[in-house]
């Protein structure tokens, strides 16, 4: 397999993912169409929220921002910071699996140049033992 397509799966998936699932955590979260539902996180929100500032939700606050989005949905620059979040953390998922592939199986010649399927190794076996042999006539006794 070669290298980072780990990687580069991670920020697609992610990036696709986090857009496409935005609107339904909103909703879970209840940050709804038809307004804050009762009882939800965002219900509990907004109390903190309009608490904090003796009565009322700021605008421009969590609270109205996430409201908006769960109203109307993303903004084209919601979206993006949306995507970019998903991506970020798309990539060091599939960068670690990246790294956890390549140290769980055995060494891969993905940097070769040659399509050459079969041969099983003997060349580098064979520079290997010459090295070893070259090192241990450069050893003193």
């Amino acid at each position: 397999m070669k290298r980072g397509l780990f990687t580069i799966i991670g920020v697609a998936a992610g990036a696709v993912g986090t857009v496409a699932l935005a609107p339904v955590a909103l909703t879970m979260a209840g940050f709804t169409s038809a307004g804050i539902a009762g009882g939800s996180l965002a219900a509990s929100m907004m109390s903190s929220a309009a608490i904090a500032n003796g009565g009322g939700v700021a605008a421009g606050s969590l609270v109205a921002v996430l409201q908006s989005a769960g109203a109307a949905g993303l903004s084209t620059c919601a979206t993006a910071v949306v995507a970019s979040v998903g991506g970020a953390a798309g990539a060091v998922i599939g960068g670690a699996a990246d790294l956890f592939s390549r140290s769980k199986g055995p060494p891969s010649h993905d940097d070769d140049d040659d399509d050459n399927d079969d041969d099983d190794g003997c060349e580098e076996e064979e520079e290997t033992e010459i090295n070893l042999l070259e090192m241990k006539e450069l050893v003193p006794k």
